[in-house]
């Protein structure tokens, strides 16, 4: 075998032992579930940040960043960075929650505001999105060992994520906390070496220049950013999970922290794409940026993409087991070995299904990546979360508020869906607003989310209208 072809493997072996040897061996329940020290006391503030951090700087948003500056320039860069500001937002949100009730996690606040059935709703839609997420890492990590569906490939799949389930199998959220820490630090490193590499010719050259359109359609993805990141951390546990694990200031603290350095990774990796652009490489930036300086920078972001993959695909496994033993039951009291038991069971059960959807390369070049595509959940099916989190201060509002918000939004993403990969037009153009490629998904959120909140608040004043009818009538 060439050094090329041996190379990648030798970067797993790396990356597998010295996540392994920060990986706790054995954990108790508190530990496995709230990432608790052996004395019990909380993850400490700095550790919740990284752990946040690292898991939101996934293999993929890394190829997106760099792909949108490629196509917009700085504004794409920016755009996707935007998104960040989502730890802002479910932190106050998470704060607030716990700090006025209570509750323990998002499915605890549910079931208390809005009742079981809305509750297990919203559990299904987050299930859906964890589900996504493990085959999606895998994809984006397997991709440096050989082409979609050869041997290399397949290799890789498995043993990553056999690995990956051992250490989250064990430890859980403490593993998963333990060697995000780690997996941040690292990532930075490799991070600080790309720039090293690319600035000076970059620097050079100059930033890339687009056209008055080009930067009118990128300031319309910045917008549309904007407008969801008002909902779009609501769906993603991984994310939400590390909100309940530590003191709520301190949790505060952590998440503003978590938003800076991971909004900052996001927009530094950008540059790869600013450069690819700036050179005339070929598009998918995050591939031909390495390729172009040979096989030390190809190891370097097989590297990039294994640390945030894997950290990724880990606290999907926690947040699952989280899912499946304790929230789907509604049992949020002290966690026991029962608990544990269900929650490995999960890990194992998601290991596996979550990673069948990288079999429909068989169906064919067309129908395998759309249907892959298609299953994935957008900001814009989740954007009846806001109102139903960010409105809940609303005593009225209950399980009519809940669903006139959640399913016009869920509507709304499945017919884009629909209208993207059956190429068949559903909305009317005239709904767009900006210019370019996301100027419909724009319309579309913006009219969107005033139809979910609109629905919210009618359900609230139905609600408090029938309780004064109530009280009136005894």
């Amino acid at each position: 075998m060439t050094m090329n072809a041996v190379a990648p493997w030798a970067v797993l072996a790396a990356y597998c032992a010295v996540t392994w040897w920060v990986t706790p061996r054995q954990v108790t329940s508190p530990q496995f579930f709230d990432g608790r020290t052996h004395a019990g006391a909380p993850p400490g503030m700095l550790l919740v940040a990284l752990s946040a951090a690292i898991t939101w700087v996934f293999a993929k948003s890394i190829a997106n960043a760099a792909d949108l500056s490629y196509a917009f320039g700085m504004a794409g860069g920016i755009g996707y960075t935007l998104y960040y500001l989502s730890f802002a937002v479910a932190g106050v949100a998470i704060y607030l929650l716990r700090t006025r009730g209570g509750y323990q996690s998002l499915a605890h606040f549910l079931v208390s505001k809005y009742g079981a059935f809305c509750a297990r709703l919203f559990l299904l839609t987050i299930a859906f999105r964890l589900f996504n997420e493990v085959w999606s890492n895998t994809k984006v990590m397997a991709l440096f060992f050989g082409p979609e569906g050869s041997g290399g490939y397949w290799l890789a799949a498995a043993l990553i994520t056999a690995f990956t389930v051992t250490y989250a199998w064990s430890g859980g959220m403490r593993a998963s906390l333990l060697t995000d820490r780690l997996q941040t630090v690292l990532a930075l490193v490799l991070l600080g070496v790309v720039l090293a590499v690319l600035f000076p010719g970059l620097e050079a050259k100059g930033l890339p220049e687009v056209s008055a359109g080009v930067q009118q359609a990128g300031l319309t993805f910045c917008a549309l950013a904007l407008v969801q990141v008002f909902s779009y951390p609501f769906h993603d546990p991984v994310l939400t999970d590390r909100g309940f694990l530590s003191p709520p200031r301190q949790m505060l603290k952590s998440f503003l922290l978590a938003g800076l350095l991971s909004g900052g990774f996001i927009f530094l990796f950008s540059f790869v794409g600013l450069y690819a652009k700036a050179f005339g490489l070929p598009a998918n930036p995050s591939v031909s940026v390495p390729a172009a300086f040979g096989l030390v920078m190809m190891l370097v972001f097989n590297g990039v993409m294994l640390l945030l993959g894997g950290s990724t695909v880990d606290s999907t496994f926690t947040s699952v087991a989280k899912l499946a033993a304790r929230d789907w039951h509604r049992d949020w009291g002290e966690p026991d070995a029962r608990h544990m038991g269900r929650g490995r069971l999960a890990v194992i059960a998601i290991a596996v299904l979550g990673n069948l959807p990288l079999l429909t390369i068989y169906l064919g070049d067309r129908v395998g990546p759309a249907i892959i595509a298609a299953t994935t959940i957008s900001g814009t099916m989740v954007m009846g979360l806001a109102p139903i989190f960010l409105l809940s201060w609303l005593k009225p509002a209950g399980p009519l508020s809940f669903h006139l918000a959640f399913w016009p939004g869920l509507a709304l993403g499945v017919l884009r869906t629909i209208e993207i990969f059956a190429k068949v037009q559903v909305f009317p153009p005239e709904l767009a607003l900006g210019s370019g490629k996301y100027a419909l998904d724009l319309g579309v959120n913006i009219y969107g989310l005033l139809i979910c909140t609109i629905g919210y608040l009618v359900g609230a004043a139905l609600a408090a209208r029938r309780r004064a009818v109530a009280v009136a009538a005894e």
